[in-house]
């Protein structure tokens, strides 16, 4: 997870005069949107002459994208999802066939890896509203999120092995660890496509919608009444006990547990519970 809380944005942008004013830098990004509502990040990928596929400005600026939530302490969210007919694609076809040695492909893959990690450890709740086909990177992208929204429509899978290649974008390591070895196998050996509702029952995706970004936008909305600070450490307590043994993860889990018990906001928050009134989370 992120060193960066969001106690430390708030500390950060008071010694700067007040919250990040983004407008310079969003008004530049040419392959995606980023606008903030609700105090939910909203990006959109906006190359849909191309269904969207990654390429390298693409994930340049998805990086930037990425890092300006992070840094806002009015975002307590974060929705991505695509324009037209697609979440993403894929990665573009002609850049990967120039990777035509061992260096150049695996300078590649960690730089592709490099922006689905920051999505992965922001301290925020973050969602993929899967509103079409969600292939290859476009899938790894959706995976390195906390959530999964598909609309009915929507078509997954990692078809690289069908280009001979594999999932560089974290594909093959993210999968198994989300649907268990014996699934992702299947997905990543077939390459095949797998519909919203197979999707769900794979446990590849949380919901199946008819709006995959209002419903992305309205489960962001349910952890948005919730304390932002434990939201992230939950969140750091589920990906650091992942990989360690149940009685290492207890161990993570009790240190998380004290920071959060810690907080102002757990203090408003059992006050809160007792008094029978709706909470009033500061991140602090």
């Amino acid at each position: 997870m992120s060193d960066l809380s969001h106690q430390d944005h708030q500390d950060h942008d008071h010694q700067h005069g007040g919250a990040l004013d983004v407008s310079d830098i969003t008004s530049e990004l040419t392959t995606l949107s980023y606008e903030v509502q609700e105090r939910i990040a909203l990006i959109t990928i906006e190359r849909p002459e191309a269904l969207n596929a990654l390429n390298a400005d693409l994930l340049y600026e998805l990086g930037v994208a990425f890092e300006l939530a992070e840094a806002d302490l009015d975002v307590r969210a974060l929705v991505i999802t695509g324009s037209g007919r697609a979440f993403v694609a894929g990665a573009d076809i002609k850049n990967l066939q120039r990777l035509s040695d061992t260096f150049s492909g695996r300078e590649a893959a960690l730089a592709g890896q490099d922006v689905m990690n920051t999505l992965a450890s922001l301290p925020i709740p973050t969602i993929a509203a899967i509103n079409g086909f969600a292939l290859g990177g476009g899938l790894e992208l959706a995976l390195a999120a906390d959530l999964r929204v598909a609309s009915r429509g929507a078509k997954l899978g990692l078809p690289e092995v069908g280009l001979g290649l594999i999932p560089g974008y974290g594909g093959t390591q993210r999968l198994p660890r989300l649907i268990g070895q014996g699934r992702a196998l299947d997905l990543i050996l077939t390459g095949r496509h797998v519909g919203a509702e197979e999707a769900l029952s794979l446990g590849l995706v949380n919901r199946v919608v008819d709006d995959a970004l209002e419903g992305a936008l309205e489960l962001a909305r349910l952890t948005l009444k919730n304390a932002p600070i434990a939201l992230g450490l939950a969140k750091e307590a589920v990906v650091r006990g992942i990989d360690m043994t149940i009685n290492q993860g207890l161990e993570v889990e009790a240190d998380l547990f004290g920071m959060a018990a810690s907080t102002e906001d757990a203090t408003e928050g059992t006050t809160a519970f007792l008094e029978k009134r709706a909470a009033e989370f500061k991140g602090q």
